[in-house]
């Protein structure tokens, strides 16, 4: 008897890929980077007026060899909401861009000048992707060089992650690592001290800071540094509080953390 053939599956209409990204700050520092190639482009047609000036002047001044940006797709307000995830705060305004590709942390090492003043940050195990953003928008505002996560148990890019980053993500190079530990130790063959933050350190933070290459490994709230990442650091410290909730989250322990670093380098 012949085999009966199986049903045939049903297609499905293939996704345009990439992710979108939503909100003015995120958007529009996507459509001004060079390195990114945008698909499609929303706005709301109640919004039209409010965001066409900054769209045509990223269109106008990006540069020939950058790819292409999209034409303005004037919908609904409900149709970009659609595409979102529920309750995104998109602000009329969306972009569907390929991800950027992120480089190497040797290769992020490779462009700093030597034995020039430098900040890295480092996440272990940080999953959130807004508290993942907002050290991207940090480390942004201080000229921090780049954002380390890991490729397992870390937030891969996404919309949420570029509005808390407010156009970060855009700037600084967040190298995805397979190995923390291994990261940490290339960075101190490369000139960088380790600085892992932790709640009960005995060693402040301002009292450790000067080295002109730092590295500021910051770990998951609740659960802190793992064993091998405290191990492999230089140093334990803590960001000294006296009030009364002295404990801050990931991103705003980072924010203190790099305004310590290398904020202060810039006050003069």
């Amino acid at each position: 008897m012949a085999k009966r053939k199986s049903a045939r599956p049903a297609q499905r209409h293939a996704q345009p890929a990439g992710v979108w990204l939503y909100g003015g700050h995120a958007v529009l520092a996507a459509l001004n980077n060079p390195a990114r190639t945008c698909r499609r482009l929303l706005l709301a047609a109640e919004s039209r007026p409010r965001w066409a000036e900054s769209v045509d002047h990223a269109r106008h001044t990006r540069p020939p060899a950058a790819p292409a940006l999209p034409a303005v797709d004037v919908v609904e307000r409900r149709e970009i909401a659609r595409l979102l995830p529920e309750g995104a705060v998109h602000q009329d305004i969306a972009v569907l861009a390929a991800p950027l590709a992120q480089p190497a942390l040797a290769d992020v090492v490779d462009t700093l000048s030597p034995g020039s003043p430098a900040a890295v940050v480092l996440l272990d195990q940080v999953t959130d992707p807004q508290n993942a953003g907002a050290v991207l928008r940090s480390a942004a505002a201080f000229g921090a060089a780049a954002v380390v996560t890991t490729q397992r148990n870390a937030p891969a890019e996404s919309g949420a992650l570029a509005k808390a980053a407010s156009g970060g993500l855009e700037h600084v190079a967040m190298p995805r690592e397979v190995n923390l530990a291994r990261a940490i130790s290339d960075l101190q063959d490369a000139g960088f001290r380790a600085l892992g933050l932790a709640g009960e350190a005995h060693a402040t933070l301002p009292a450790e800071t000067g080295e002109q290459r730092t590295a500021l490994v910051l770990g998951a709230e609740g659960a802190g540094l793992r064993r091998l990442t405290r191990e492999r650091v230089d140093r334990l410290v803590r960001i000294p509080a006296a009030g009364p909730l002295p404990a801050l989250n990931v991103a705003n322990a980072a924010s203190v953390a790099l305004y310590e670093t290398i904020g202060r380098r810039g006050e003069g």
